[in-house]
């Protein structure tokens, strides 16, 4: 159970990004789940630019291998918190927000039973 506010971490890195020879976006949901946050989503970016400013783009004409990715990971502020050092110490280049969220749902799809 999730409490009605929490926070959303939104992590922003490289599709080519690894850590540990893995690409991090998989490195950070598998730490993520491990430490029992509520969930994380990857979302794959069309197109993009960070820090150098440097574009990123899926267009037909110049393929990128290096898309941008979004890693949102909502859970209660504590757990949060506690797992941005891990992130913090996986990311050499990147980006990371941190906002207040209202929780409105959060289900498993299993059916109560009643009694």
């Amino acid at each position: 159970m999730l409490p009605e506010e929490g926070h959303l971490l939104r992590i922003f890195v490289g599709e080519s990004d690894k850590h540990g020879g893995v690409p991090l976006y998989e490195w950070i949901v598998r730490q993520a789940r491990e430490r029992g946050l509520a969930g994380a989503t990857v979302l794959r970016g069309v197109e993009g630019f960070g820090a150098h400013s440097r574009l990123h783009t899926a267009k037909i004409l110049r393929l990128s291998a290096d898309l941008p990715i979004v890693i949102e990971i909502v859970d209660s502020k504590e757990k949060v918190e506690a797992f941005l050092p891990v992130v913090d110490a996986a990311i050499p280049e990147g980006l990371a927000t941190l906002e207040k969220v209202q929780i409105r749902l959060y289900r498993s799809g299993q059916v109560p039973k009643k009694e």
